[in-house]
């Protein structure tokens, strides 16, 4: 994947190889002339329907992201545009982890499913997809108060903690939608993954640090509302892609509640409406709560109570020390003084140090590989941190022989021959020891000679602890995944020719010529295609703008009322459309 493309824009070749590896090609030739025709329905219905209800200039918002109502957006079009404010987009295949979600936005990259939703799931998709992404997020993009807010939570949430749940429950979600979005998904396979789905959250525990993020994130930034609790507007791009829901949610059924820290008690269920929404009066005011939020995090808190977050999630997670050590790794275990102040970190397995994100020469995760483990903490008696020692200080701390040794203020004991002092900014970072045993104040011995050199990070406390690597690209060893995981469609011969029928009713609305093969079309539609209803709703909508064929006009309105009525699962959709074409949101394409 030497040829990375960046789109010529700027944000996108910023991003690092960690969140590379999750890009895809969008491949834009594989929507067919139905993808297309999907796309341009519920652009045009949300038009309709937004031009009233959302709080920003919705098509303004649209061209300047790039995108059309008419047809699905591609990524270079999107990226010279979004360029222009400060921001780029990528494709991604469906769900990926939320942790890099999160820091795609701190890169100012909005993150697209190159998938589009398929015409039986046209009004809401369980799997993110390409009309939520550009017709949802990208049109407010333009709002510098409310792009700040998107990047700093994309800062913010990058560092959040995960539990282990979590990451369960990421992995249950993922499944499940890529089951019901299969053309060939089994009915059985999808009960049980729901099930599995429904248990893993149902049994969820303390919400972590991420999940409490993830409930500030829905509520703003998936369905937000901003302006006054009588007359909000929407913001949320959850609503503004949602057909349905960004309709029902005006009503009075649907609690209209003042966002602030305490929205962060509000779960929230994905499969259903929502019982209640939050307004914000102004996006400054998202700004400010989530800056109250951040304050309890541990990446700013650090302490006891951080480690414990940072085991509790069984991942990987990074400690920094006062002097600005950074030690990756799964946390296993931490020692606690009377007070409660952290004495000592230990990881297990695969472990790295790194200073101000950049790995340290030779502490990658290979040299150490089974773990890492050091005191935290001040001297006996000292008058000051270690890491503000000088060389010749630290060399006055004589043990026996021309042995160093430190006592720690927790009774931590390390004796041994001093090697090598690592230095950041003139602080102590690591303090290198051969021939080293390192005891507890109860005697337990936590480190012998005949293991090699002892590593000692040194701080006097732990004052950040954030999840991830502290250098990702060196502590994930990158390979990055091939572009090409876009599944082929293999259409038969029938739905080939239903694509070719619904490419002609375009090319015939577009250049307004051949009008009379309209009628042979709806024909074909009638005798080979019952199931269909939007295509011969594009037909109709061609002839009754251009006030012709009044006969073939009744006769393909009969034919669609008849399906509404029959057609339960068809009603709103068919209902919907025969509305925008009697309003015709003819404005839009000139404005």
């Amino acid at each position: 994947m030497s040829h990375f493309n960046d789109f010529n824009n700027a944000q996108v070749a910023k991003l690092p190889n960690h969140l590379k590896q999750f890009i895809v090609n969008q491949n834009y030739g594989k929507y067919t002339p139905i993808d297309q025709a999907v796309w341009r329905y519920v652009m045009r219905q949300n038009y309709s329907y937004l031009k009233d209800v959302a709080y920003y200039p919705y098509i303004k918002g649209l061209q300047r992201a790039g995108l059309s109502i008419e047809y699905i957006p591609d990524l270079q079009t999107m990226n010279d545009n979004l360029g222009k404010i400060g921001w780029g987009a990528v494709t991604v295949d469906g769900f990926i982890p939320p942790a890099a979600f999160m820091e795609y936005q701190a890169y100012r990259v909005l993150v697209i499913a190159a998938d589009i939703r398929q015409i039986n799931h046209i009004e809401y998709t369980p799997a993110p997809d390409i009309i939520h992404e550009s017709a949802g997020h990208a049109p407010i993009i333009a709002d510098t108060d409310y792009n700040n807010y998107l990047s700093y939570f994309g800062a913010i949430g990058a560092k959040a903690m995960f539990s282990a749940k979590d990451f369960e429950l990421y992995e249950a979600i993922r499944k499940l939608s890529i089951l019901k979005e299969a053309v060939d998904a089994d009915e059985d396979q999808i009960a049980k993954a729901e099930k599995s789905l429904r248990y893993i959250s149902e049994n969820m525990g303390e919400p972590s640090e991420m999940a409490l993020l993830g409930r500030l994130h829905w509520w703003t930034v998936e369905y937000g509302l901003i302006g006054t609790l009588e007359n909000p507007k929407i913001y949320g791009a959850g609503l503004l892609s949602s057909i349905g829901e960004s309709a029902s949610c005006m009503t009075k059924e649907v609690e209209k509640l003042w966002y602030n820290i305490d929205t962060i008690n509000y779960q929230y269920d994905i499969t259903k409406t929502q019982p209640q929404l939050f307004v914000t009066e102004t996006f400054q005011n998202l700004k400010d709560v989530l800056e109250q939020f951040a304050d309890t995090m541990a990446f700013r808190r650090g302490g006891m109570e951080s480690i414990m977050k940072a085991i509790a999630c069984k991942n990987v997670a990074t400690a920094i020390y006062s002097s600005g050590l950074q030690v990756t790794g799964v946390f296993t275990d931490i020692g606690v003084g009377l007070a409660d102040e952290v004495t000592f970190i230990k990881t297990t397995g695969a472990s790295a140090l790194a200073y101000q994100g950049k790995q340290l020469a030779d502490h990658g995760k290979t040299y150490h590989a089974d773990g890492f483990s050091s005191p935290v903490g001040r001297l006996q008696d000292a008058n000051k941190p270690l890491e503000d020692y000088s060389d010749d200080e630290i060399k006055q701390l004589t043990g026996i022989g021309d042995n160093i040794q430190l006592i720690f203020e927790s009774g931590i004991k390390v004796e041994g021959q001093l090697m090598n002092i690592l230095r950041g900014d003139g602080k102590i970072l690591l303090i290198t020891f051969t021939n080293c045993t390192v005891t507890e104040r109860n005697q337990n011995v936590l480190f012998k000679p005949e293991w090699g050199n002892y590593d000692m990070a040194v701080g006097a406390q732990i004052v950040s602890v954030f999840n991830g690597a502290a250098d990702k690209d060196a502590f994930e060893e990158i390979t990055l995944i091939s572009e090409e995981k876009a599944r082929q469609v293999v259409y038969e011969e029938k739905t080939l020719q239903l694509h070719q029928l619904y490419k002609r009713v375009r090319e015939i609305r577009e250049s307004s010529e051949n009008l009379g093969e309209l009628a042979a079309i709806f024909d074909q539609l009638k005798r080979n295609y019952r199931q269909d209803w939007l295509c011969a709703m594009e037909i109709l909508e061609i002839i009754f703008h251009k006030k012709i064929y009044h006969q073939l006009e009744k006769e393909i309105h009969v034919y669609l009322e008849i399906k509404a009525g029959k057609e339960s699962d068809h009603r709103k959709l068919i209902n919907d459309g025969l509305h925008v074409i009697k309003n015709p949101v003819s404005q839009l394409i000139v404005e």
